[in-house]
């Protein structure tokens, strides 16, 4: 079951050791790509910034770089002690959410800012789908590493790619020498566009992986329908409440004040219908979400005025 435990002689406490391996492996292929999201949509903001909001500008441009790795670290810690069930049941409520969203307000209506909120989602989303794609894998952890090492490689560049268009892109942009920042000035409107179709693709894998990972605890049909039934009702309580969330967004407050909305709803939920360890994850979840978000205040407050 596991790739290098089965070629190791069978010790007290060896396959939890690889369990935790693996975890670890996938919060940090799911805290990469939230770190990539956040470079390219702070690329992208930044650009936008340039001709008429220099204070937002600035503020991006101040951010201490130094704290990117720690978010990475933090992030990854959070996601590998999430347990499965509570990531899918994150990644299935932000994608109602978003379907949601689209289809009230419009296709390209507050993309930018539904990209920012979909941090942590993105993250459990990432989390649980490798979960189920490499369950049973007979090398899966070395799979899980060349994940990590890919992601990693990814993150690393897109970071470089910000902190250099925050840097220099007014001078490269204004000289045109730098093949990178004039590839900027042509295509970077485009970049939105870019992340909602990658975002469509994981969060559909997710969405199916979820339903999987959630009916896998069931042994029969009654057992399955007790907990989607409330489940159902929850997510359309909270998927009429989130519904004018993006007008309703004019300040700071009212994004923090949604994430407690969901997840005591999510909470209120497994209370009756689901385990104590899936109440602690809920309030690490929280703790995820209000981490990714506070990260992301600069840019969220320049999505609200764009």
């Amino acid at each position: 079951m596991f790739s290098l435990g089965s070629w190791l002689p069978a010790l007290p406490g060896l396959a939890w050791g690889w369990a935790l391996l693996d975890a670890l492996l996938q919060g940090l292929v799911g805290a990469c790509a939230v770190s990539v999201l956040c470079s390219l949509l702070k690329v992208y903001l930044y650009i936008q910034c340039l001709k008429a909001r220099q204070a937002e500008k600035e503020a991006m441009r101040a951010q201490w770089w130094v704290l990117e790795p720690l978010h990475v670290v933090v992030l990854t810690g959070v996601l590998a002690t999430v347990g499965s069930r509570v990531a899918a049941l994150v990644a299935l409520e932000f994608s109602l959410r978003a379907i949601s969203t689209i289809l009230s307000l419009g296709k390209g209506a507050h993309s930018c800012q539904l990209c920012l909120l979909c941090q942590y989602s993105l993250g459990c989303g990432v989390s649980c789908g490798l979960s189920f794609l490499l369950e049973g894998a007979p090398h899966g952890t070395c799979n899980l590493g060349l994940a990590a090492g890919l992601a990693g490689l990814l993150a690393t560049y897109a970071r470089r790619l910000a902190r250099h268009v925050c840097t220099l892109y007014e001078l490269h942009s204004r000289e045109r020498y730098c093949g990178i920042c004039i590839l900027l000035l042509a295509a970077g409107h485009g970049i939105p566009q870019l992340l909602r179709k990658a975002l469509a693709v994981t969060f559909a894998v997710a969405d199916l992986a979820a339903v999987a990972l959630i009916n896998r605890d069931f042994l029969s049909t009654a057992e399955a329908l007790r907990f989607w039934t409330p489940l159902t009702i929850c997510y359309t309580l909270l998927v009429i409440y989130m519904q004018d969330e993006p007008r309703q967004s004019s300040g700071g407050q009212p994004v923090f004040q949604t994430v407690l909305v969901r997840m005591g709803g999510l909470f209120i939920l497994l209370l009756t219908v689901g385990r104590w360890t899936d109440i602690l994850h809920i309030f690490i979840s929280l703790l995820g979400e209000l981490w990714c978000l506070l990260r992301a205040g600069v840019m969220l407050e320049a999505c609200r005025r764009q």
